[in-house]
């Protein structure tokens, strides 16, 4: 045991340590890594996002030092009042929401992908999830793909579990080939009981570089109808229509570019004509309790401010 300063003992096998254990009601742990599951920092914005609109507080952190290879995900300096030197290690953080107008209350985990021992990490969530008494976990991840960036945000929600396929309208994971941390944490999930979901957005590979708000909400909204929890992304809302200026006009730009774009804008339109349904569409009564409780949310914060 060694400890950590603000965060008492911290076990030198699990490295995760608590700054204290808030009851929580029902909490869902909904997490993301930056690094190979998340494109354009898509799943990672959305959860900062999260935090930010509930007002999250930090309640535990798990230590890199195990997890890290510090030559290819560096600890950072910063400037403490423009004086002091601070190195900023990339730990992973744990923070706690209480929503009150809302079904439950989230735990939100962040932090970059670890380059070394995946599953004493997973576990490490794991044992998070259990402290916490989290019964559902969600991980958000986006994906490049040949898709444009001026139609919807396609966003896919998978699991293994049939009763949470059945229950929350997800589809039932097929994928086989190299994995992430993602790929494996759900596999401890399925281990441990835990209930697990994935959402995946997809992000136009030709504009990867920059961050994309756009798919960050759409992740956002697809997590609202699995959490039942009602988020105000005004501001999410205003960045994702400056992004899709802001791209618009350098596609505009380039004549090459353009002519891709339209490409792939008449492939996924033909794809989507062969294969919508109804049944992929949500439903008037879906659509209505989603605003409802949304409209519940907002009377309980503004009457609580």
């Amino acid at each position: 045991m060694w400890a950590v300063p603000g965060f008492g003992t911290v076990n030198q096998v699990e490295a995760l340590s608590f700054s204290h254990r808030p009851a929580l009601r029902d909490p869902a742990l909904v997490c993301a890594f930056s690094g190979w599951n998340d494109a354009a920092e898509a799943a990672s914005s959305a959860v900062s996002f999260l935090v930010n609109a509930f007002g999250g507080f930090e309640v535990a952190r798990i230590d890199p030092e195990e997890f890290f290879d510090f030559t290819a995900v560096r600890p950072t300096i910063r400037l403490d009042e423009g004086r002091t030197r601070v190195i900023e290690w990339p730990a992973t953080t744990i923070h706690a929401a209480h929503i009150p107008a809302a079904e439950r209350d989230l735990v939100l985990v962040q932090g970059s992908e670890p380059s070394l021992k995946w599953r004493a990490f997973t576990e490490c969530v794991i044992d998070a999830a259990r402290e916490l008494e989290a019964k559902l976990v969600v991980t958000l991840g986006a994906l490049l793909a040949d898709v444009p960036h001026t139609r919807p945000v396609a966003v896919s929600g998978l699991a293994n579990d049939q009763d949470l396929i059945e229950k929350l309208g997800l589809e039932r994971t097929s994928y086989e080939g190299p994995t992430g941390i993602v790929g494996v944490l759900h596999d401890t999930c399925a281990k441990a009981g835990i209930p697990s979901a994935s959402l995946w957005a997809a992000v136009p590979h030709y504009v990867a570089a920059a961050p994309n708000p756009k798919a960050a909400l759409a992740l956002i909204r697809r997590f609202e109808g699995i959490a039942k929890v009602a988020v105000d992304a005004s501001a999410l809302e205003e960045a994702a229509e400056d992004y899709d200026r802001q791209v618009n006009a350098a596609v505009a730009s380039d004549p090459e570019v353009k002519e891709f774009v339209e490409r792939l804008e008449e492939t996924m339109d033909e794809v989507d004509e062969i294969t919508m349904r109804p049944q992929d569409l949500p439903s008037a009564d879906s659509i209505a309790r989603d605003f409802q409780r949304f409209l519940r949310q907002r009377r309980h914060e503004e009457g609580d401010g």
